[in-house]
C-alpha cells in the first residue's frame, strides 16, 4: 500500500466523513449563518441611514429654531453646567442652571405653530399699476387647545425686486374655534405679477431665544396690469370701416368698385360692362378694390439694449396696452408680438417670438403684466421680419420702441412689412417733445407721457 492509499483509507476511515446527512447539516448551519450576517449588515445599514437621517432634519431644525441668542443661552448652560460639576464652583453651578431654565422657559412658546387655518382673500386679484389693494387675513384655531399669541408674516411679491415687502401683524390668543380677521393693506405696487403668500405663522419667546416658522399653502396671484389710455375710436387702426376696407389693389372682383378696363383674355363675361362696351365698340369690364377686414399688428421691443431706463419701458408697455385695447374694443383682428428670450449658447443662430394673446382685454392684460426687458432677445427689427412671416396680411402696424433705438432701425424695421401696410412706430422718450414726423411710408410719434399718444393719434388720423 502506498502512501497516497494509506491517507485515503485514513480519510475515509474518520465519523461522518462519507455520511451524506452530516455533510448536509454542515452546508445549511454554515448558510444560516451566512444569511444572519447578511441581514445584520442590512439592518446595520438601514438604521445608520435612518438615523443619519433623522440626526440631518434635527439638526437643520434646531439650525432654523435657535435664534443667535439660543445659541449664547445654550453654551452658557452646558459650559456652566460642565465646569460647576467638574470643578465644584457654585457660580458655573448657577449660570448652567439659568441658562437649561430659560431654555426650558422658551420651549412652550413654540408650540401652536401648526393650530392656527388661514386664508387669504383678496377682493379684486387683478388691478392696474399705482393701484391699492384692500385684502384680508383669516386666522382661526382648529387645535383643541389655547393658541398663544404669535405673529404672521405675509410676504408680498419677492423682498429682492421693486415693490416686494414683507406685512407683519400680531395674532392675539386665540380660543378653540375662535376666528379673528386681519385688514392686509397691499400697498401701490409695479406692474407685474405678484405673488401674495403664503402666510407664515411666527412663534417665538419674549426673549428670542428660540423661534419656529410654518409657512401655509394659501397663495394668491395678483396682476397688475399695465397703465392704459382711452384712444379714439379712429385712431385704433387708421381704417374706420367694419366689415372691410379698400385697398390700393386692384381685383378682378370684389364689392369696392374702381373703374373700367378693356376686357383681357380670362376676364369674367359677368364683369362686362355692356354701356361702356357699346359706347367704345369694345368689350370693356369692371375694375374693384380689394377689400379685406383690417388686421393690427402691435409689435413691442424687450430688449434691454433699446430703452433708457426702467420707466421709458413702463411707458413703452402702457402705450401698447392701450393700442390693444382700442383694437379689442373696435373688434379689430390683433396681433401682439414680442421678443422672446433666446438662451446665450445659441444666441444669433436662433430666432424667436412671443404672442400675447388678444383673445379679450383681461387676457391680453394678463401677458403685458408678464413681459419684462430681456438681455437675450432679438432686436426690434428682426422681431418684425418674424411678425410679417404669418399667412395674415396686415393692414396697420405699430412698433413700439425706446429712444435708444436709432431712426435708421426703424426704417430698417419698416421695410420688413408689405407697401400696403400702414407703418406707425411710437418712440417712447421721457425727455423728448412730443410731435409727429413722416419719413417716407413711416410714420414716427414721439410721446414723452402716456396721455400724449391720444392727441398724437387723433391728429394723425384726420390727417
Amino acid at each position: 500500500m502506498t502512501l497516497t492509499d494509506s491517507r485515503v483509507q485514513r480519510t475515509s476511515d474518520m465519523p461522518g466523513a462519507s455520511d451524506p446527512h452530516t455533510r448536509t447539516r454542515t452546508e445549511v448551519a454554515a448558510g444560516v449563518r451566512g444569511r444572519r450576517v447578511v441581514c445584520a449588515v442590512v439592518a446595520f445599514a438601514t438604521v445608520w441611514q435612518a438615523a443619519r437621517a433623522a440626526s440631518m432634519r434635527a439638526a437643520r431644525g434646531a439650525a432654523g429654531t435657535v435664534r443667535p441668542a439660543g445659541v449664547l443661552v445654550l453654551l452658557a448652560a452646558t459650559v456652566g453646567l460642565g465646569v460647576g460639576f467638574a470643578l465644584g464652583w457654585v457660580e458655573w453651578l448657577i449660570a448652567g442652571m439659568t441658562g437649561a431654565a430659560l431654555l426650558a422657559m422658551s420651549v412652550p412658546f413654540l408650540f401652536g405653530a401648526r393650530a392656527y387655518e388661514v386664508e387669504l382673500v383678496l377682493p379684486r386679484d387683478r388691478v392696474s399699476a399705482g393701484q391699492h389693494v384692500a385684502a384680508e387675513v383669516i386666522v382661526r384655531n382648529r387645535g383643541r387647545g389655547i393658541a398663544l399669541p404669535g405673529r404672521m408674516d405675509v410676504p408680498i411679491g419677492d423682498a429682492a425686486t421693486p415693490g416686494g415687502r414683507l406685512v407683519e401683524f400680531g395674532v392675539p390668543l386665540l380660543r378653540p374655534g375662535h376666528t379673528i380677521t386681519q385688514d392686509l393693506h397691499i400697498p401701490p405696487l409695479p406692474r407685474g405679477i405678484v405673488t401674495v403668500g403664503p402666510a407664515t405663522t411666527v412663534r417665538s419667546d419674549p426673549i428670542g431665544i428660540l423661534r419656529r416658522e410654518h409657512a401655509f399653502d394659501d397663495m394668491r396671484d395678483l396682476y397688475v396690469h399695465p397703465r392704459t389710455v382711452a384712444l379714439p375710436s379712429t385712431s385704433a387702426g387708421l381704417i374706420r370701416d367694419l366689415d372691410g376696407s379698400p385697398t390700393r389693389r386692384l381685383v378682378d372682383a370684389d364689392m369696392s368698385f374702381h373703374a373700367i378696363r378693356e376686357y383681357a383674355s380670362g376676364d369674367s363675361r359677368r364683369h362686362i360692362h355692356w354701356k361702356s362696351t357699346a359706347k367704345t365698340g369694345r368689350l370693356m369690364v369692371r375694375q374693384y378694390e380689394e377689400s379685406r377686414r383690417s388686421r393690427m399688428a402691435v409689435i413691442l421691443g424687450l430688449a434691454v439694449g433699446e430703452y433708457a431706463d426702467g420707466d421709458e419701458f413702463e411707458l413703452a408697455v402702457s402705450c401698447a396696452a392701450s393700442l390693444g385695447l382700442r383694437a379689442i374694443g373696435d373688434a379689430r383682428d390683433l396681433d401682439i408680438v414680442v421678443g422672446a428670450e433666446i438662451p446665450r449658447a445659441v444666441k444669433g443662430r436662433l430666432r424667436a417670438i412671443r404672442r400675447v394673446s388678444a383673445a379679450s382685454r383681461r387676457t391680453m392684460l394678463d401677458g403685458f403684466s408678464g413681459v419684462g426687458r430681456l438681455e437675450n432677445t432679438m432686436h426690434v427689427a428682426e422681431v418684425c421680419r418674424l411678425a410679417v412671416e404669418s399667412p395674415e396680411r396686415l393692414s396697420v402696424a405699430f412698433v413700439v420702441v425706446g429712444s435708444i433705438v436709432p431712426l435708421p432701425q426703424l426704417r430698417h424695421a419698416a421695410l420688413a412689412f408689405g407697401s400696403d401696410t400702414a407703418v406707425v412706430a411710437i418712440v417712447c422718450d421721457e425727455g423728448a417733445h412730443p410731435g409727429m414726423r413722416r419719413i417716407g411710408d413711416l410714420t414716427v410719434v414721439t410721446v414723452a407721457t402716456l396721455e400724449d399718444l391720444s392727441g398724437l393719434l387723433l391728429r394723425g388720423a384726420a390727417s
